[in-house]
Parts: C-alpha cells; sequence; structure tokens
C-alpha cells in the first residue's frame, strides 16, 4: 500500500512538472502588458485580462481558418497516399519490399528545413509558393511515411483468410481494400489521420518557408506577427496559443483509444 501511494506521489509530481508550460501559458494570456516583465512574476495574475482573447478573436480568425483548410487537407491526401501503400506493402509484396520500409525511416529523418529549402526552389518553378495546397503537400511529406508504417502494422495482422475468404465470393483486390481492410484497420486510420493533422496544425519551418507572403497563411505565422524586433506582445502571443491547442487536445481526448491501439499494433504477434 505504501509503495502504491509512493509511485502516485511521484506520478502526481511528475505530471505537475510537465503541465507546468501549459499552465504558465495560460497564466501569461491573463497577464497585463504592463505586468509581463514584473520580477519576480506572480503565480497568479494580479489583475487578469483578457485583451489578448480579444485579439485572438478580431485578429486571428482568418489564420485560424487557414490551419484548419491545411491540416484537413494533409489528413486527406496522407489517408489517400498513404493506405492503398499500406496495403501494398502488407499483402501484395511487391518487390523492393523491405526496401522501400527503410526508405520510409530514412525519410522521417530528414530535418524539415532541408525539406523546406529543397520544396521551395521547386515551388518557385512551379509558381505554386503563398499557396494553400502547397503547404498541403509540403505537410504530407512528412505524415506519409509514418502513416504507412502504422498501416501497414496493422493491415499485416489482418487474416489472411478474410481476403481470400472475400476473393472467392467475387470480389476484386480494390473491393476488399476497401470492404474489408479499411474498416479493420480503423484504429490505424485515426492514428494516422491524428497525427497528420497535429503536424500540419504545428507546422511552421514549412509555412516560414513557403507562405510567407501569401494571402492566405496558417496559424503559426500569425502567431510570429506578435513577436517584433524591440515588442513581443506575450500575453496575445500566449492567448492565441492556449486557443490553438483546443482543437489538438480535443482531438486526443476523442481519439485517445484509437490511438493507444494504433501505437502499440504490431508489438505482439499471435
Amino acid at each position: 500500500m505504501r509503495a502504491r501511494s509512493w509511485r502516485t506521489w511521484v506520478g502526481a509530481g511528475l505530471t505537475a512538472v510537465m503541465l507546468f508550460p501549459v499552465y504558465w501559458m495560460v497564466n501569461v494570456s491573463l497577464t497585463p502588458a504592463g505586468e509581463m516583465r514584473k520580477s519576480p512574476p506572480d503565480l497568479f495574475p494580479s489583475s487578469p485580462t483578457v485583451e489578448g482573447y480579444r485579439r485572438v478573436l478580431s485578429e486571428q480568425l482568418p489564420y485560424f481558418g487557414t490551419s484548419l483548410l491545411v491540416s484537413s487537407g494533409t489528413v486527406v491526401l496522407t489517408l489517400l497516399l498513404a493506405a492503398p501503400a499500406a496495403h501494398a506493402l502488407a499483402k501484395l509484396w511487391p518487390s523492393g519490399r523491405r526496401v522501400l520500409g527503410f526508405v520510409l525511416l530514412v525519410a522521417q529523418m530528414i530535418p524539415g528545413i532541408i525539406m523546406a529549402l529543397g520544396f521551395y526552389g521547386i515551388y518557385v518553378r512551379l509558381g505554386i509558393t503563398n499557396t494553400v495546397w502547397g503547404l498541403v503537400f509540403a505537410d504530407s511529406t512528412i505524415a506519409v511515411p509514418f502513416a504507412v508504417l502504422v498501416l501497414t502494422s496493422f493491415t499485416t495482422a489482418i487474416p489472411d483468410e478474410l481476403l481470400q475468404a472475400a476473393r472467392i465470393d467475387g470480389a476484386g483486390s480494390w473491393r476488399t481494400f476497401v470492404s474489408i481492410v479499411l474498416p479493420l484497420s480503423r484504429n490505424g486510420l485515426v492514428t494516422a489521420a491524428l497525427f497528420s493533422f497535429l503536424w500540419a496544425w504545428s507546422d511552421f519551418v514549412f509555412a516560414a518557408t513557403l507562405d510567407s507572403g501569401g494571402a492566405l497563411q496558417p496559424l503559426t505565422l500569425g502567431i510570429y506577427r506578435y513577436i517584433g524586433n524591440n515588442n513581443q506582445e506575450w500575453n496575445s502571443i500566449m492567448a492565441t496559443a492556449v486557443v490553438a491547442s483546443v482543437p489538438a487536445a480535443v482531438l486526443l481526448v476523442v481519439a485517445q483509444r484509437y490511438v493507444a491501439a494504433g501505437v502499440t499494433s504490431g508489438a505482439v504477434k499471435d
């Protein structure tokens, strides 16, 4: 009993340490600009203000809309590419399967800034800089390799007998994929979609490199507008960060059981 109590207190302490930055973000978002440089800072704002949140609602909504569009487009494109690719790798056994799997792992190790510079040169030639669809494509290059690996593990776990039974009943490869593979890979699809959305939602490198002058800019660039050479509007920055965290937090809460199943898929082999 004592050991359990000790572990509980340690767990609670570690959780408090990890959540403290979130609390401080909320605290700063409610702190008036005149008290921002107070030393030592207040653990609780003495005269809280919602001015930062008013600025978010009046200035940042277009950026929120663009981020939602880019993130949703990234999810759709990622799943359209990753789901068939994962099915092919897991069940159709193409030549070079192992090499392709290794390439997907390596692709996730490439720094984003290097990819952004490469994309910039290509986008300038194609004339698609400062466009929403350019960001969707760029963000998908980060999400697709991860999604393929996750969905491959799910598809591998689907019994071959089910696929063979579908073929005996007259279903072709596409019908088998749509009617059997996709429904049984629901957890993997949700996991891949969630991480794709979060990557696109929080992207700054691609946005700053490929869409810094566009008419429609994502939220990360909207936050950057509050940072100047001589002044940083921290309450507005933190208020925007708090509001921007809400969609991600809601998605994580809603999809947590699917994500837990998704990230552990393939860990145990029957």
